[in-house]
């Protein structure tokens, strides 16, 4: 009997990660690896630009309140 290396776990996987990568540019929503990192770094990237915004609203909220 041939050895199985988490085959049907492992497709699962990678369709979830190419289908969230969906219009992503050129090699980054079609292979796995490319498709990965560059989910890794959306998520970072929107983390980051989460707490950003938040500082944005502020000062504009500030300015607005001000100038009142």
């Amino acid at each position: 009997m041939p050895r199985v290396r988490k085959g049907s776990a492992r497709k699962k996987a990678h369709k979830r990660v190419l289908r969230e990568a969906r219009g992503y540019y050129g090699t980054k929503s079609r292979h796995f690896q490319q498709a990965k990192v560059a989910l890794t770094r959306a998520g970072a990237f929107a983390w980051r630009d989460r707490r950003a915004r938040k500082r944005d609203m502020r000062r504009l909220w500030i300015t607005r309140i001000t100038a009142a």
